[in-house]
């Protein structure tokens, strides 16, 4: 599928860096454009291990004549892979159907399962619903009715959930911090409810730590449910929430912040250390807004640890894969970079100012996956950031093709830093 040519090698070599060639970008557009209806699925019934949902919803990735076809909805990517289709008003009924099969699945089964798949609900993905809700309250002006009852269900999700401290869904564990869990107690299927599936962070001990990343995405939803509440009129539960997102900032600073190092770590609370490997989770603190505007400067001076020729690498060191006990495909770690990631870390650069920044990392990740389309006709999962003309290291799977979420991230960066 992948096409290998010496030509391919000094075609990139004479180009400079970050040139964007307009009509290649157009191209590119007008595929992903029309891609979209071959992740489409509509399955209102369930059906053997697939379970239906009301409104047609993206499935993560498609290829023709595949042994292998997707045909349910993903948490995290449903929330990645509307980003492009935000400000596209021919796709407004389908972006807020998939947000309310999200809502759905919280109404019926009290949690958003990894997939609606029967087999898939022993865990969740990272927690986005609430950043799900604000961008399509804003993007089509719904009213404060619909946003109340948006987030009610959000705080569903929070509290049985996210916040529960016994079983079937044991998150929270340690100072009021949350982590990932699978009700059955298994390292690798918490690990895969971290959307990091496989990756070094954790040492194959997920269970044992409390993630930056989760726990940026927790903060932003107590700061979503005081925007709420401010929107909503109700400002002592306002406070409410901005008293809990301020305790859980306190906490991640004391537990998770290396002033050595200058970096946000994962914790693990059953050692009482920080886990080694350095990696982008750390860049959900600035996209939540958890970080304080010196941890913000100096986690965008550590971005060089990151920063290669084709964007950002998922984790700092690739001699850190030694901290794995045994020799697992560590997908999301060096040398791969993964469109999610690039648009949470450009996103919180934005946030605190770092225009420069977020501009150059959006030009090259653009740069990239141009390239790659330009030569083999689509868009991957994931990219070899180190070397581009290279392909990723794969993970416990093969390498994905014509994928969503990469299609949505290019297209909505395209928007962001080509258009305007």
């Amino acid at each position: 599928m992948i096409r290998k040519t010496k030509n391919r090698l000094i075609r990139r070599i004479f180009h400079k860096n970050h040139d964007l060639d307009p009509s290649e970008i157009k191209e590119a557009r007008s595929y992903i454009d029309k891609f979209w209806k071959q992740l489409k699925r509509t399955n209102p019934k369930s059906k053997d291990t697939l379970i239906g949902l009301p409104h047609p919803y993206l499935v993560p990735a498609h290829e023709e004549g595949a042994t292998f076809s997707f045909d349910e909805m993903y948490y995290w990517d449903s929330y990645f892979m509307v980003q492009g289709m935000l400000s596209d008003p021919k796709k407004r009924d389908l972006v807020v159907g998939i947000l309310d099969d999200l809502l759905y699945e919280v109404k019926q089964y009290g949690m958003i399962p990894n997939a609606n798949k029967t087999y898939l609900f022993s865990h969740s993905q990272p927690p986005l619903l609430t950043s799900f809700i604000f961008d399509v309250y804003h993007a089509y002006g719904l009213d404060k009715r619909w946003l109340e009852q948006a987030i009610k269900y959000a705080k569903q999700e929070y509290e049985q959930v996210w916040m529960a401290s016994k079983k079937p869904h044991h998150h929270k564990v340690h100072e009021g911090l949350s982590r990932y869990y699978d009700i059955n107690v298994i390292h690798d299927l918490a690990e895969a409810e971290s959307g990091w599936d496989m990756t070094t962070r954790f040492g194959r001990k997920c269970l044992d730590y409390l993630p930056i990343d989760l726990n940026s995405y927790l903060y932003k939803y107590e700061t979503d449910f005081e925007s709420a509440a401010k929107h909503l009129k109700k400002p002592e539960e306002a406070e409410l929430w901005h008293q809990k997102a301020l305790k859980r900032k306190k906490t991640i600073s004391k537990l998770m912040w290396n002033n050595r190092r200058s970096f946000f770590f994962d914790y693990n609370f059953v050692k009482g250390t920080q886990s080694p490997v350095a990696s982008l989770a750390a860049y959900t603190s600035m996209w939540a807004g958890l970080a304080s505007k010196e941890q913000a400067k100096k986690l965008v001076h550590n971005l060089s640890r990151f920063e290669m020729k084709g964007g950002l690498a998922t984790t700092e060191d690739p001699a850190l894969q030694l901290f794995l006990p045994q020799k697992t495909p560590s997908q999301w770690a060096y040398p791969n970079g993964w469109a999610p990631l690039h648009f949470l870390v450009i996103q919180g650069l934005e946030r605190y100012g770092y225009k420069k920044e977020a501009s150059r990392i959006a030009h090259k990740w653009l740069k990239t996956n141009l390239d790659w389309y330009n030569y083999n006709g689509v868009f991957i999962e994931k990219y070899n950031v180190v070397d581009p003309d290279r392909l990723p290291a794969e993970g416990l799977y093969p390498n994905q093709i014509g994928f969503g979420w990469t299609n949505a991230i290019f297209e909505r960066l395209c928007q962001d830093y080509i258009d305007k």
